[in-house]
């Protein structure tokens, strides 16, 4: 059993210490639960819990304490894929919900899968998820002074592989910040949280970077034609650089190898493996 998740990137100054500690800590927390977890459930239950303690963390730009829009709205997308079914379900741009990853599980079982806007927003409200804010204060002091312009690259994945060999990943993202109203991430898509029977992928960064590398898609299909985990992703990586591609990732191989790989630095991750690890 192997589980690794990730927070999003962070801006390295000294002013984030406090909050580069804070958010080490909470993935500590949250890996260790999400790995107890996995010990009585499947990879697809652990990655719909994982990033759902994570969206309920407001260190985090996913959920609660995400990121608010140019028009002062906040939209969720979040995405879900089972590598034993390799099916694959999210939202894009729901609004006022607290965790669109469970969202996307209901929808796991549905024949369109994946649901956008005002449309997410109706299943979500037809199927019990009840109205939510996921506006803080810090976001909405953020917001007004513009400062989320300044560390806009933050988002929440989960990949985990359970004792029976099946893997699946979960990623949730609160957006970037100011963006344009509606405009749609990696994240609800298979470049941004992939999996199959040979491995699993969660990305964050620049969400336009990371669709036009077809990041997590392209890793898991590398492996799946016989690259370990590693040279996957370092070979994806190598070719981000064509377009200065701003993105890390987090993942499980079948195999039982565990990456993570970023192509700058202050990536927050932790991973539980027998014994816990937090990095960054």
């Amino acid at each position: 059993m192997k589980l690794i998740i990730h927070g999003g990137f962070f801006s390295e100054s000294s002013t984030n210490q406090e909050t580069k500690k804070a958010k080490q800590n909470a993935l500590s927390e949250i890996v260790t639960q999400g790995y107890d977890y996995l010990k009585t459930h499947s990879a697809l239950e652990t990655v719909i819990y994982t990033v759902a303690l994570l969206e309920n963390n407001d260190l985090f730009n996913a959920g609660i304490g995400s990121q608010i829009q140019s028009d002062g709205k906040v939209r969720l997308s979040a995405s879900l894929m089972d590598g034993k079914t390799e099916k694959f379900s999210g939202v894009i741009n729901v609004e006022d919900v607290k965790n669109p990853i469970e969202i996307a599980q209901h929808l796991l079982t549905y024949d369109d899968r994946v649901l956008s806007g005002d449309g997410a927003q109706s299943f979500a409200r037809e199927n019990g998820f009840e109205y939510f804010n996921p506006i803080t204060n810090q976001r909405q002091l953020e917001y007004e002074a513009k400062l989320n312009q300044q560390n806009n690259k933050g988002t929440v994945g989960c990949v985990a592989l359970d004792d029976e060999g099946n893997l699946a990943a979960a990623t949730s993202t609160g957006g970037k910040g100011f963006e344009i109203p509606s405009r749609v991430s990696d994240s609800a898509t298979v470049a941004g949280n992939y999996a199959n029977k040979f491995a699993g992928i969660s990305c964050t960064g620049v969400g336009e970077d990371i669709t036009s590398g077809a990041l997590a898609a392209k890793i898991v299909t590398r492996v799946t034609d016989g690259f370990t985990l590693k040279d996957a992703s370092d070979k994806s990586f190598l070719e981000l650089k064509a377009f200065d591609g701003f993105a890390g990732i987090i993942g499980i191989s079948a195999a039982g190898e565990i990456y993570h790989c970023d192509s700058h630095p202050h990536m927050v991750w932790a991973s539980f493996d027998v014994n816990l690890q937090v990095f960054k």
